[in-house]
């Protein structure tokens, strides 16, 4: 079993450039503590997700998550800066927006869920604003944060602080030595802390000791949850693979384009017969080049074989010219869920659900609430 932090690997001759930047990072917090810099409050539950590294500790399956708990009885707005848009400024996301005027993630959100709003912009308080503004969405219940620790400006309602299993922030170091964007003592401003990407065995000393590693305030509650691949679903076409059925002589090309494709590899691998990586940047634009880099090497594989990417990555390959006949017929998506660990599922959903009926503008939700407490 791999261990929390065997995925960092921290650049020595940095570190005196960390200093500088933590320098820096320390002195805009202290502006936004002391009341210099000022933050917003919002009268409508806001709820942020986001980490302090750079990259890979799940946002996107955790937004999703809450998106599955809460959308059924409430009308949920999902805000992203929309990373690598080609767009400016405010956008909100309907059916037929292309994926470069939006990003991948909230694409791929809005595909997901079409009763959901979707809008991305840069300042999040403007988009908070323009969302609580327009005729469409202005009657929101609850507005989730994609990727926003950082933009403090807004002061959510439930800040969520994911912190990768691989890349525990306590062996970590600034930005560019690591990958932290914040020194370690920004934890304190999460209300809960969810350890992502956790074997399926951790036993409960390793629970414990996580806990103890961690040394949260009393006012934080901290959470562990695991990946969950769904069944391998065909990017071109209708077929559909459980993972346990791919067959142990099977050959993968495993495409992606995100931050942290090591855990995938791992997991993948007890599966099929070998793993051939091509791994590029965190939301890499494919380039025609690339996709007939990879119908070459595809083709050069022994059968059987098969391609898998992740939800993400498929959104930027079909936008993308390249890919062989062959290479599109065998192109599977590996979608991944978060599942809460130590039964904590029960535990995290009634927070969620609780601060947003306490909070909400809904008479409806708030009568909800009541019953409940009653």
């Amino acid at each position: 079993m791999r261990t929390e932090g065997d995925f960092i690997k921290i650049n020595e001759c940095l570190i005196p450039l960390s200093w500088i930047y933590g320098l820096g990072v320390r002195f805009r917090n202290l502006l936004f503590d002391t009341g210099v810099l000022k933050s917003r409050c919002f009268d409508v539950p806001v709820i942020s997700v986001g980490n302090i590294t750079v990259g890979g500790s799940g946002k996107t399956p955790h937004v999703e998550y809450l998106v599955r708990l809460l959308h059924r009885d409430m009308k949920v707005a999902v805000l992203s800066r929309g990373y690598k848009r080609k767009s400016h400024g405010y956008v909100l996301a309907a059916e037929d927006t292309p994926m470069r005027d939006i990003g991948d993630e909230p694409y791929q959100i809005k595909h997901k869920f079409e009763d959901v709003v979707v809008a991305v912009d840069r300042n999040r308080c403007h988009g908070i604003d323009c969302l609580l503004s327009d005729e469409q969405t202005h009657d929101v219940d609850v507005i989730l944060l994609d990727d926003a620790f950082q933009h403090r400006y807004v002061r959510p309602g439930i800040n969520i602080l994911l912190v990768d299993y691989h890349r525990l922030i306590i062996y970590d170091r600034l930005l560019p030595a690591g990958r932290l964007r914040e020194p370690k003592e920004g934890t304190s401003r999460a209300d809960i802390v969810i350890v992502t990407k956790c074997p399926h065995d951790l036993n409960p000393m390793e629970f414990r000791v996580l806990r103890r590693a961690m040394n949260l305030f009393p006012y934080q509650d901290m959470f562990f949850t695991t990946i969950d691949y769904c069944g391998l679903r065909q990017t071109y076409g209708k077929r559909q693979i459980q993972l346990g059925n791919i067959g142990k002589s099977t050959n993968v090309l495993l495409l992606t384009g995100i931050a942290s494709p090591q855990q995938l590899i791992v997991d993948v691998q007890p599966y099929v017969n070998c793993i051939v990586p091509m791994s590029f940047g965190d939301h890499h634009a494919f380039t025609k080049n690339d996709l007939e880099n990879v119908s070459q090497v595809f083709e050069s594989m022994s059968s059987p074989k098969i391609i898998i990417t992740t939800e993400k990555d498929s959104v930027r390959l079909k936008e993308g010219e390249g890919l062989s006949k062959e290479a599109k017929d065998n192109l599977f998506i590996l979608p991944i869920e978060v599942k809460f660990m130590q039964d904590g599922e029960e535990i995290f959903n009634e927070k969620i659900i609780s601060y947003v009926r306490k909070n909400s503008r809904n008479s409806i939700l708030a009568k909800a609430k009541d019953d409940h407490s009653s």
